[in-house]
Protein backbone atom coordinates (compact mmCIF):
# COMPACT_ATOMS: atom_id res chain seq x y z
CA UNK A 1 0.00 0.00 0.00
CA UNK A 2 2.95 2.40 0.88
CA UNK A 3 4.93 1.23 -2.52
CA UNK A 4 1.34 2.34 -4.53
CA UNK A 5 1.01 5.58 -2.57
CA UNK A 6 4.98 6.34 -2.98
CA UNK A 7 4.98 6.20 -7.12
CA UNK A 8 1.75 7.31 -7.21
CA UNK A 9 3.16 10.47 -6.03
CA UNK A 10 6.46 10.37 -8.22
CA UNK A 11 4.34 10.02 -10.91
CA UNK A 12 2.15 13.11 -9.79
CA UNK A 13 5.57 14.87 -9.16
CA UNK A 14 7.40 14.39 -11.83
CA UNK A 15 4.20 14.90 -14.86
CA UNK A 16 3.53 17.87 -12.71
CA UNK A 17 7.81 19.39 -13.23
CA UNK A 18 7.68 18.79 -16.84
CA UNK A 19 5.59 19.34 -19.51
CA UNK A 20 5.98 16.97 -21.75
CA UNK A 21 7.75 12.97 -21.00
CA UNK A 22 8.47 10.93 -23.81
CA UNK A 23 9.71 7.53 -23.95
CA UNK A 24 11.39 5.49 -26.00
CA UNK A 25 12.12 1.68 -26.45
CA UNK A 26 9.87 0.49 -23.28
CA UNK A 27 9.50 -2.74 -25.61
CA UNK A 28 13.39 -3.26 -24.03
CA UNK A 29 12.64 -3.80 -20.87
CA UNK A 30 11.68 -7.21 -19.41
CA UNK A 31 8.13 -7.41 -18.18
CA UNK A 32 9.35 -9.71 -15.48
CA UNK A 33 12.55 -10.94 -13.98
CA UNK A 34 15.36 -9.58 -12.56
CA UNK A 35 16.52 -6.01 -14.40
CA UNK A 36 19.31 -3.86 -14.10
CA UNK A 37 18.36 -0.31 -15.11
CA UNK A 38 21.71 1.73 -15.65
CA UNK A 39 21.24 5.11 -16.79
CA UNK A 40 22.94 8.73 -16.79
CA UNK A 41 22.89 11.27 -14.28
CA UNK A 42 22.64 14.47 -14.97
CA UNK A 43 19.67 15.80 -12.62
CA UNK A 44 20.26 14.28 -9.03
CA UNK A 45 16.94 12.43 -7.42
CA UNK A 46 15.01 13.85 -10.29
CA UNK A 47 16.50 10.79 -12.71
CA UNK A 48 15.21 8.36 -10.36
CA UNK A 49 11.90 9.55 -10.13
CA UNK A 50 12.08 9.86 -14.10
CA UNK A 51 12.73 6.52 -14.02
CA UNK A 52 10.90 4.94 -11.32
CA UNK A 53 7.36 6.77 -13.58
CA UNK A 54 8.44 5.34 -16.45
CA UNK A 55 10.46 1.70 -16.53
CA UNK A 56 7.16 0.01 -16.15
CA UNK A 57 8.69 -2.33 -13.17
CA UNK A 58 8.36 -1.98 -9.41
CA UNK A 59 9.32 -2.06 -6.93
CA UNK A 60 12.42 -0.75 -8.61
CA UNK A 61 15.15 -0.30 -5.42
CA UNK A 62 17.88 2.78 -6.51
CA UNK A 63 21.73 2.78 -5.18
CA UNK A 64 21.83 6.54 -4.09
CA UNK A 65 24.63 8.25 -2.98
CA UNK A 66 25.27 8.69 0.79
CA UNK A 67 25.59 12.20 1.00
CA UNK A 68 21.39 12.60 -0.35
CA UNK A 69 20.85 11.43 3.49
CA UNK A 70 22.63 14.33 4.80
CA UNK A 71 18.63 16.37 3.55
CA UNK A 72 17.06 15.34 6.78
CA UNK A 73 13.87 16.16 4.28
CA UNK A 74 14.71 13.43 2.11
CA UNK A 75 15.32 10.68 4.41
CA UNK A 76 11.65 9.53 4.62
CA UNK A 77 11.02 9.30 0.61
CA UNK A 78 14.17 7.81 -0.04
CA UNK A 79 13.31 4.76 2.67
CA UNK A 80 9.86 4.61 1.66
CA UNK A 81 11.36 4.04 -2.05
CA UNK A 82 13.74 1.23 -0.90
CA UNK A 83 16.79 3.53 -1.48
CA UNK A 84 20.09 1.74 -0.91
CA UNK A 85 23.08 3.93 0.47
CA UNK A 86 25.81 3.53 -0.92
CA UNK A 87 29.48 5.42 0.06
CA UNK A 88 31.77 7.07 -2.77
CA UNK A 89 35.36 6.67 -1.81
CA UNK A 90 36.49 9.93 -3.03
CA UNK A 91 34.06 11.42 -0.51
CA UNK A 92 35.89 9.66 2.12
CA UNK A 93 39.52 9.33 1.63
CA UNK A 94 38.85 5.51 0.35
CA UNK A 95 38.00 4.32 3.69
CA UNK A 96 34.34 3.00 2.81
CA UNK A 97 32.65 -0.68 3.27
CA UNK A 98 29.99 -0.89 1.41
CA UNK A 99 29.36 -4.78 1.64
CA UNK A 100 25.77 -4.87 3.65
CA UNK A 101 24.96 -2.72 0.85
CA UNK A 102 25.95 -4.97 -1.87
CA UNK A 103 24.45 -8.03 0.29
CA UNK A 104 20.80 -6.01 -0.31
CA UNK A 105 20.98 -5.22 -3.59
CA UNK A 106 22.13 -8.98 -4.42
CA UNK A 107 19.11 -10.20 -2.13
CA UNK A 108 16.82 -7.80 -4.40
CA UNK A 109 18.08 -8.85 -7.70
CA UNK A 110 17.63 -12.28 -6.41
CA UNK A 111 14.48 -12.31 -5.53
CA UNK A 112 13.83 -11.18 -9.18
CA UNK A 113 12.99 -7.51 -8.51
CA UNK A 114 14.39 -4.48 -10.35
CA UNK A 115 17.52 -2.63 -9.16
CA UNK A 116 18.02 1.19 -10.41
CA UNK A 117 22.13 2.63 -10.73
CA UNK A 118 23.96 5.33 -12.35
CA UNK A 119 27.30 4.37 -13.09
CA UNK A 120 28.78 7.59 -13.05
CA UNK A 121 28.53 7.58 -9.63
CA UNK A 122 27.71 10.62 -9.07
CA UNK A 123 25.38 13.61 -10.65
CA UNK A 124 26.94 16.47 -12.80
CA UNK A 125 26.41 19.25 -15.46
CA UNK A 126 29.05 18.39 -17.50
CA UNK A 127 28.01 17.88 -21.58
CA UNK A 128 28.81 14.48 -21.44
CA UNK A 129 29.17 11.38 -19.51
CA UNK A 130 32.00 11.08 -17.39
CA UNK A 131 34.03 7.85 -16.57
CA UNK A 132 31.70 4.72 -15.42
CA UNK A 133 32.79 3.95 -12.24
CA UNK A 134 32.55 -0.53 -12.13
CA UNK A 135 30.11 -0.87 -9.54
CA UNK A 136 27.10 -1.78 -11.70
CA UNK A 137 29.05 -4.21 -13.96
CA UNK A 138 30.82 -5.97 -10.41
CA UNK A 139 27.16 -6.39 -8.98
CA UNK A 140 25.96 -7.69 -12.26
CA UNK A 141 28.17 -10.15 -12.75
CA UNK A 142 28.17 -11.25 -9.15
CA UNK A 143 24.67 -12.14 -9.03
CA UNK A 144 25.02 -14.04 -12.21
CA UNK A 145 27.88 -15.97 -10.90
CA UNK A 146 26.26 -16.86 -7.42
CA UNK A 147 23.49 -18.82 -10.11
CA UNK A 148 19.81 -17.83 -8.51
CA UNK A 149 18.62 -15.64 -11.25
CA UNK A 150 19.00 -14.69 -15.00
CA UNK A 151 20.15 -10.87 -15.01
CA UNK A 152 20.12 -8.38 -17.60
CA UNK A 153 21.38 -4.66 -17.63
CA UNK A 154 18.97 -1.78 -19.55
CA UNK A 155 21.01 0.72 -20.68
CA UNK A 156 18.22 4.30 -20.17
CA UNK A 157 19.32 7.39 -21.18
CA UNK A 158 17.76 10.57 -19.62
CA UNK A 159 17.94 13.32 -21.93
CA UNK A 160 16.91 16.92 -20.41
CA UNK A 161 15.83 20.24 -22.63
CA UNK A 162 15.93 22.99 -19.80
CA UNK A 163 16.63 20.18 -16.87
CA UNK A 164 16.04 22.50 -13.93
CA UNK A 165 13.16 24.52 -15.41
CA UNK A 166 9.76 24.05 -14.44
CA UNK A 167 7.56 22.56 -17.13
CA UNK A 168 10.27 21.71 -19.67
CA UNK A 169 10.76 18.36 -21.01
CA UNK A 170 12.89 14.99 -20.74
CA UNK A 171 13.56 12.46 -23.42
CA UNK A 172 13.79 8.79 -21.41
CA UNK A 173 15.26 6.20 -23.89
CA UNK A 174 15.45 2.26 -22.89
CA UNK A 175 18.20 0.87 -25.10
CA UNK A 176 18.62 -3.05 -25.57
CA UNK A 177 19.23 -5.27 -22.71
CA UNK A 178 22.81 -6.47 -21.77
CA UNK A 179 22.08 -10.04 -20.59
CA UNK A 180 24.79 -11.89 -18.56
CA UNK A 181 24.64 -15.07 -20.14
CA UNK A 182 26.94 -17.63 -19.37
CA UNK A 183 29.70 -16.16 -21.07
CA UNK A 184 30.27 -13.17 -19.25
CA UNK A 185 29.76 -15.47 -16.31
CA UNK A 186 32.94 -17.55 -17.10
CA UNK A 187 34.69 -14.58 -18.30
CA UNK A 188 34.14 -13.24 -14.89
CA UNK A 189 35.47 -16.43 -12.83
CA UNK A 190 38.27 -16.60 -15.19
CA UNK A 191 39.35 -12.76 -14.48
CA UNK A 192 37.19 -11.06 -12.14
CA UNK A 193 39.23 -7.26 -12.76
CA UNK A 194 39.07 -7.63 -16.50
CA UNK A 195 35.91 -8.86 -16.91
CA UNK A 196 34.42 -6.46 -14.46
CA UNK A 197 35.87 -3.76 -16.20
CA UNK A 198 35.30 -5.43 -20.04
CA UNK A 199 31.55 -5.01 -18.94
CA UNK A 200 31.53 -2.06 -17.62
CA UNK A 201 32.84 -0.63 -21.54
CA UNK A 202 30.37 -2.49 -23.11
CA UNK A 203 28.11 -0.66 -20.83
CA UNK A 204 29.28 3.13 -21.49
CA UNK A 205 28.96 2.23 -25.13
CA UNK A 206 25.45 0.94 -25.03
CA UNK A 207 24.81 4.81 -22.45
CA UNK A 208 26.26 6.39 -25.27
CA UNK A 209 23.72 5.62 -27.55
CA UNK A 210 20.97 6.84 -25.64
CA UNK A 211 22.24 9.63 -24.78
CA UNK A 212 23.50 13.36 -26.01
CA UNK A 213 27.23 13.88 -25.46
CA UNK A 214 29.63 16.56 -26.72
CA UNK A 215 33.07 16.68 -25.36
CA UNK A 216 32.80 20.69 -24.34
CA UNK A 217 30.05 23.12 -23.97
CA UNK A 218 31.45 24.93 -26.38
CA UNK A 219 31.11 21.75 -29.22
CA UNK A 220 26.73 21.40 -28.09
CA UNK A 221 26.01 25.10 -28.30
CA UNK A 222 27.77 25.33 -31.79
CA UNK A 223 25.83 21.75 -32.88
CA UNK A 224 22.53 23.05 -31.40
CA UNK A 225 22.74 26.27 -33.14
CA UNK A 226 23.62 24.51 -36.36
CA UNK A 227 20.80 21.99 -35.91
CA UNK A 228 18.63 24.71 -35.18
CA UNK A 229 19.41 26.61 -38.60
CA UNK A 230 19.04 22.79 -40.56
CA UNK A 231 15.86 22.07 -39.34
CA UNK A 232 12.88 23.04 -41.54
CA UNK A 233 10.80 25.56 -39.97
CA UNK A 234 7.85 23.53 -40.73
CA UNK A 235 8.83 20.54 -38.74
CA UNK A 236 7.90 20.11 -35.20
CA UNK A 237 10.36 17.69 -33.38
CA UNK A 238 9.62 15.74 -30.54
CA UNK A 239 11.96 15.53 -27.82
CA UNK A 240 13.35 12.15 -29.20
CA UNK A 241 13.05 13.82 -32.55
CA UNK A 242 15.29 16.67 -30.80
CA UNK A 243 17.96 14.92 -29.23
CA UNK A 244 18.62 12.25 -31.86
CA UNK A 245 19.26 15.03 -34.59
CA UNK A 246 21.55 16.74 -32.28
CA UNK A 247 23.41 13.62 -31.82
CA UNK A 248 24.13 12.99 -35.02
CA UNK A 249 25.30 16.27 -35.40
CA UNK A 250 27.69 16.16 -32.82
CA UNK A 251 28.66 13.10 -34.37
CA UNK A 252 29.66 14.36 -37.55
CA UNK A 253 31.21 17.69 -36.71
CA UNK A 254 33.85 15.50 -34.43
CA UNK A 255 34.61 13.51 -37.38
CA UNK A 256 35.07 16.04 -39.73
CA UNK A 257 36.39 18.72 -36.70
CA UNK A 258 39.87 19.41 -38.58
CA UNK A 259 38.17 20.10 -41.95
CA UNK A 260 38.91 23.75 -43.09
CA UNK A 261 35.29 23.96 -44.37
CA UNK A 262 34.12 23.16 -41.11
CA UNK A 263 35.93 25.53 -39.05
CA UNK A 264 35.19 28.26 -41.11
CA UNK A 265 31.49 27.44 -40.89
CA UNK A 266 31.72 27.18 -36.96
CA UNK A 267 33.52 30.59 -37.17
CA UNK A 268 30.65 31.92 -38.55
CA UNK A 269 27.64 30.02 -36.31
CA UNK A 270 29.33 31.12 -33.07
CA UNK A 271 29.58 34.76 -34.50
CA UNK A 272 25.70 34.60 -35.82
CA UNK A 273 24.70 33.03 -32.42
CA UNK A 274 27.38 36.10 -30.51
CA UNK A 275 25.12 38.58 -32.81
CA UNK A 276 21.48 37.13 -31.31
CA UNK A 277 22.99 36.79 -27.56
CA UNK A 278 24.19 40.45 -27.72
CA UNK A 279 20.65 41.98 -29.04
CA UNK A 280 19.00 39.62 -26.96
CA UNK A 281 17.52 37.67 -29.85
CA UNK A 282 16.14 34.13 -30.27
CA UNK A 283 17.03 32.27 -33.73
CA UNK A 284 13.54 31.51 -33.74
CA UNK A 285 12.41 34.87 -33.99
CA UNK A 286 14.21 35.38 -37.24
CA UNK A 287 13.31 31.95 -38.79
CA UNK A 288 10.30 34.36 -40.67
CA UNK A 289 9.12 38.02 -40.66
CA UNK A 290 6.73 38.50 -38.13
CA UNK A 291 3.67 40.77 -39.17
CA UNK A 292 2.46 43.09 -36.73
CA UNK A 293 -1.34 40.94 -37.66
CA UNK A 294 0.60 37.59 -36.75
CA UNK A 295 1.70 39.29 -33.56
CA UNK A 296 -1.29 40.74 -32.80
CA UNK A 297 -3.17 37.53 -33.05
CA UNK A 298 -0.81 35.53 -30.79
CA UNK A 299 -1.24 38.07 -27.99
CA UNK A 300 -4.62 38.62 -27.97
CA UNK A 301 -4.89 34.26 -28.05
CA UNK A 302 -2.37 34.29 -25.25
CA UNK A 303 -4.15 37.74 -23.14
CA UNK A 304 -7.76 35.57 -23.47
CA UNK A 305 -6.14 32.23 -22.27
CA UNK A 306 -5.10 34.38 -19.15
CA UNK A 307 -8.34 35.97 -18.53
CA UNK A 308 -9.77 32.35 -18.79
CA UNK A 309 -7.53 31.10 -16.17
CA UNK A 310 -7.13 33.88 -13.59
CA UNK A 311 -10.71 33.17 -12.00
CA UNK A 312 -9.27 29.67 -11.29
CA UNK A 313 -6.04 30.80 -10.35
CA UNK A 314 -6.31 33.78 -8.12
CA UNK A 315 -8.56 32.27 -5.13
CA UNK A 316 -5.22 29.77 -4.46
CA UNK A 317 -2.73 31.97 -5.44
CA UNK A 318 -1.82 33.05 -2.00
CA UNK A 319 -1.03 29.95 -0.61
CA UNK A 320 0.81 28.83 -4.14
CA UNK A 321 2.83 31.85 -4.62
CA UNK A 322 4.68 32.00 -1.63
CA UNK A 323 5.33 28.10 -1.72
CA UNK A 324 6.68 28.52 -5.35
CA UNK A 325 9.23 31.58 -4.00
CA UNK A 326 9.76 29.43 -1.04
CA UNK A 327 10.74 26.90 -3.36
CA UNK A 328 12.74 28.22 -5.80
CA UNK A 329 14.81 30.36 -2.50
CA UNK A 330 15.46 26.78 -1.03
CA UNK A 331 16.97 25.00 -4.65
CA UNK A 332 19.14 27.54 -4.88
CA UNK A 333 20.64 28.52 -1.63
CA UNK A 334 20.63 24.65 0.33
CA UNK A 335 22.04 22.50 -2.96
CA UNK A 336 25.24 21.02 -2.58
CA UNK A 337 25.78 20.87 -6.20
CA UNK A 338 24.13 22.48 -9.03
CA UNK A 339 22.82 19.48 -10.08
CA UNK A 340 20.54 19.02 -6.71
CA UNK A 341 18.34 22.36 -7.49
CA UNK A 342 15.71 20.34 -9.51
CA UNK A 343 15.36 17.74 -6.97
CA UNK A 344 15.27 20.59 -3.63
CA UNK A 345 12.78 22.56 -5.35
CA UNK A 346 10.80 19.48 -6.02
CA UNK A 347 10.88 18.47 -2.45
CA UNK A 348 10.40 21.67 -0.47
CA UNK A 349 6.84 22.20 -2.83
CA UNK A 350 6.01 18.96 -1.87
CA UNK A 351 6.51 19.21 1.72
CA UNK A 352 5.24 23.04 1.97
CA UNK A 353 1.95 22.48 -0.12
CA UNK A 354 0.05 19.17 1.60
CA UNK A 355 1.42 21.27 4.84
CA UNK A 356 -0.51 24.35 4.03
CA UNK A 357 -3.71 22.39 2.71
CA UNK A 358 -3.63 20.57 5.88
CA UNK A 359 -3.61 23.74 8.38
CA UNK A 360 -6.27 25.08 6.02
CA UNK A 361 -8.51 22.77 5.78
CA UNK A 362 -8.64 22.14 9.82
CA UNK A 363 -9.35 25.66 9.82
CA UNK A 364 -12.09 25.89 7.78
CA UNK A 365 -13.47 22.44 9.13
CA UNK A 366 -13.37 24.17 12.24
CA UNK A 367 -15.13 26.75 11.25
CA UNK A 368 -17.70 25.82 9.08
CA UNK A 369 -17.66 21.72 8.45
CA UNK A 370 -16.01 18.96 7.34
CA UNK A 371 -17.95 19.27 3.61
CA UNK A 372 -16.42 23.01 3.29
CA UNK A 373 -13.04 22.12 4.36
CA UNK A 374 -13.01 18.91 1.41
CA UNK A 375 -14.23 21.22 -0.67
CA UNK A 376 -11.55 24.23 -0.18
CA UNK A 377 -8.53 21.33 -0.88
CA UNK A 378 -10.10 20.22 -3.76
CA UNK A 379 -10.50 23.73 -5.03
CA UNK A 380 -6.67 24.57 -3.96
CA UNK A 381 -5.38 21.67 -5.99
CA UNK A 382 -7.53 22.68 -8.77
CA UNK A 383 -6.56 26.08 -8.21
CA UNK A 384 -3.17 24.46 -8.50
CA UNK A 385 -3.16 23.39 -11.94
CA UNK A 386 -4.35 26.42 -13.01
CA UNK A 387 -1.93 28.09 -12.04
CA UNK A 388 0.77 26.30 -13.90
CA UNK A 389 -1.25 27.03 -16.82
CA UNK A 390 -1.75 30.62 -16.23
CA UNK A 391 2.11 30.53 -15.37
CA UNK A 392 3.00 29.49 -19.08
CA UNK A 393 0.69 31.41 -20.59
CA UNK A 394 2.23 34.56 -19.08
CA UNK A 395 5.20 33.47 -19.95
CA UNK A 396 3.91 33.10 -23.70
CA UNK A 397 2.35 36.77 -23.77
CA UNK A 398 5.61 38.17 -21.95
CA UNK A 399 8.05 36.65 -24.96
CA UNK A 400 5.45 37.81 -27.58
CA UNK A 401 5.02 41.46 -27.03
CA UNK A 402 8.81 41.45 -25.91
CA UNK A 403 9.98 39.95 -29.48
CA UNK A 404 7.64 42.45 -30.94
CA UNK A 405 9.36 45.23 -29.24
CA UNK A 406 12.63 44.49 -30.09
CA UNK A 407 12.03 43.16 -33.42
CA UNK A 408 10.23 46.71 -34.49
CA UNK A 409 13.15 48.43 -32.22
CA UNK A 410 16.15 46.70 -34.14
CA UNK A 411 14.50 46.88 -37.62
CA UNK A 412 18.02 47.29 -40.09
CA UNK A 413 20.36 44.87 -37.40
CA UNK A 414 17.07 42.36 -37.78
CA UNK A 415 17.35 42.60 -41.63
CA UNK A 416 20.73 42.10 -41.55
CA UNK A 417 20.92 38.99 -39.25
CA UNK A 418 17.94 37.16 -41.01
CA UNK A 419 20.55 38.21 -44.53
CA UNK A 420 22.92 36.32 -42.49
CA UNK A 421 20.49 33.17 -41.32
CA UNK A 422 19.56 32.51 -45.01
CA UNK A 423 23.04 32.20 -45.85
CA UNK A 424 24.03 29.71 -42.84
CA UNK A 425 20.99 27.84 -44.03
CA UNK A 426 22.21 27.55 -46.85
CA UNK A 427 25.47 26.36 -46.09
CA UNK A 428 24.45 23.97 -43.48
CA UNK A 429 22.13 22.05 -45.61
CA UNK A 430 25.00 21.88 -48.02
CA UNK A 431 27.29 20.50 -45.84
CA UNK A 432 24.49 18.04 -44.62
CA UNK A 433 24.73 16.58 -47.61
CA UNK A 434 28.04 16.65 -48.49
CA UNK A 435 29.31 14.64 -45.28
CA UNK A 436 26.23 12.64 -44.29
CA UNK A 437 26.46 8.86 -44.00
CA UNK A 438 24.60 7.66 -47.24
CA UNK A 439 22.87 4.89 -44.62
CA UNK A 440 22.02 7.37 -42.43
CA UNK A 441 18.16 7.52 -42.40
CA UNK A 442 16.62 10.77 -42.90
CA UNK A 443 14.53 12.88 -40.63
CA UNK A 444 13.23 15.45 -43.51
CA UNK A 445 12.23 15.00 -46.77
CA UNK A 446 12.78 17.62 -50.01
CA UNK A 447 9.36 18.68 -48.89
CA UNK A 448 10.03 19.62 -45.67
CA UNK A 449 12.22 22.12 -46.59
CA UNK A 450 10.52 23.25 -48.89
CA UNK A 451 7.85 24.79 -46.69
Amino acid sequence: MVQRLVIAVIRIITSTFFRRIDVVGIENVPKEGAVIFAGNHPNALMDGWLLTAKCGRWPLHFVGNAKLWKYRMLVPFLNATGAVPVYRREEHDGEVDNQEAFETLYEVIESGNCMGIFPEGVSHVEPKMVKLKTGAARIALTVAARGKTHVEMIPCGLNYIHRHRFRSQVLIEFGQPVVIDDQWVAAFQKDEQGTVRKLTDHLARALAGVTLNAPDWRTLRFTQTARRLYKPSSVVLSPGEYVELNRRFVERYLEFAADPEMQAFQSAVEDYQARLDMLGLKDYQLRKPITLGHAFRKIVFRALTMLVLMPLAIPGALVHLPVGWIAAAVGERFSYEMDDVATLKVFATILLLPLLYLIIAILIGLSFGFLWSLATVIGLTFSFFASIRLIEAEAGLFLSVLSVLRLARLGSEVEDLRATRAELVTEVRRLVEQLVDPETNRMFTSRDFRG
